[in-house]
């Protein structure tokens, strides 16, 4: 096994309680109950009025994988950078409960996670072994979860007209590539680049990108009627 084998942890060092015992996980937890409290709010809030995560959640359970609120979420302390993630050894989805404090980011986030999550449902991905399997779930991650969205991109002063959406995506992509992965810049380029087509348009379950709530609406809506045609024949 190569030295950088060895040192890779797969970004678990930016989620510190993943690694800690549950008797030590239960005490942090007492002992930081408004910030659990204020994340696990905004967690049901999030699931009970996203348009995203209701799609999401809708076309999980339609695949056989059930999305249980209490098993497959967790609120957590997390390093500073980051505000979510997705643990495909326990299938969780983290929450950052110390990196999150507003409804508008606590949906995006769970939006984002529950894309992780669809993937790990639907296909064979490989999270830690193929870095193009990775790429491709945080290019679509990042293309259908609304973190690209004109208003969140103003929100960080980043404007641009042609293409902008495009170079959004690739560019969040390959941030979280390279926070999770211990390879260099220029071979995360390499292998986003070579995914970034085919991935960009598996808009899966949407069926489009959805720029907007309203979009997200209108697709959760085609999600469940799309058996109504079939049904009446």
């Amino acid at each position: 096994m190569d030295q950088t084998k060895q040192e890779e942890d797969y970004g678990y060092g930016l989620f510190p309680e993943r690694k800690r015992a549950q008797s030590s996980k239960g005490f942090i937890r007492d002992s930081l109950f408004t910030f659990h409290h204020r994340c696990q709010f905004m967690l049901q809030v999030a699931v009970d009025s996203s348009p995203y995560a209701k799609l999401l959640l809708n076309a999980m359970k339609s695949s056989g994988c059930k999305v249980l609120k209490d098993r497959h979420f967790s609120c957590e302390d997390c390093d500073g950078t980051v505000s979510g993630g997705f643990d495909a050894i326990s299938s969780q989805i983290v929450l950052c409960q110390n990196n999150i404090s507003q409804q508008s980011h606590m949906t995006r986030v769970v939006t984002h996670e529950l894309i992780h999550a669809f993937d790990h449902c639907r296909a064979h991905v490989d999270w830690f072994n193929n870095y193009r399997h990775l790429a491709c779930s945080e290019i679509r991650a990042a293309n259908l979860s609304g973190d690209c969205t004109f208003s969140n991109e103003a929100a960080r002063f980043n404007f641009g007209l042609k293409e902008h959406h495009q170079e959004c995506v690739r560019d969040r992509a390959l941030r979280s590539i390279l926070a999770l992965r211990n390879i260099s810049r220029q071979e995360a380029e390499k292998i986003v680049d070579e995914v970034f087509d085919t991935c960009f348009n598996d808009h899966a379950p949407f069926g489009r990108i959805p720029h907007s709530k309203k979009d997200a609406k209108f697709a959760s809506r085609d999600y469940e009627n799309r058996g109504r045609y079939y049904a009446n024949l």
